[in-house]
């Protein structure tokens, strides 16, 4: 069974909250997230391929990503790492290149439940309409699909 995704966005605030559950240590679930081998395999939903343009996980490090659907569409998607510590706490911000100027600040926090995990994303927008922007293009679809191929990784990597 997969553990649910929880996104909340307040009418009213510029912010979204996303709390997840996983079946794997709290190491296991941060290496998805900071291993770049790792990312490409869960990060978003399956009818889009991705593609690391950079990857560069610690403080002032940037990232990059491009996800192309089946007609051969890209969508790019970049920011920058401002605190890593690892195994607990990343702070990225987040940036769609279709829109540019509507960067959004992610913390994400990575709870130890001993076998188990907790990551809880707060993500703050410049506006309310950004925010709606971002969820009504897809993103919640997007976050509990690439988590539940998450759940999927993790549990090759734990037969591993």
């Amino acid at each position: 069974m997969t553990n649910p995704t929880t996104i909340t966005a307040q009418p009213g605030t510029p912010f979204l909250d996303i709390v997840r559950e996983f079946d794997a240590p709290r190491e296991q679930v941060y290496r998805a997230y900071t291993d770049a081998a790792l990312v490409t395999q869960w990060m978003g939903p399956r009818r889009l391929s991705m593609d690391l343009t950079n990857w560069d996980v610690r403080a002032g490090g940037s990232w990059g990503f491009l996800n192309r659907d089946a007609d051969g569409t890209e969508y790019a998607f970049h920011g920058v790492f401002h605190a890593v510590t690892p195994g607990e706490h990343l702070l990225w911000t987040f940036e769609f290149d279709g829109a540019p100027g509507h960067v959004s600040l992610e913390s994400i926090d990575f709870d130890d439940l001993g076998e188990r995990s907790r990551v809880r994303i707060h993500a703050v927008y410049q506006a309310v309409e950004d925010r709606d922007a971002m969820a009504a293009g897809g993103m919640e679809s997007g976050v509990t699909e690439g988590f539940e191929r998450m759940d999927e990784l993790l549990q090759s990597v734990s037969a591993r």
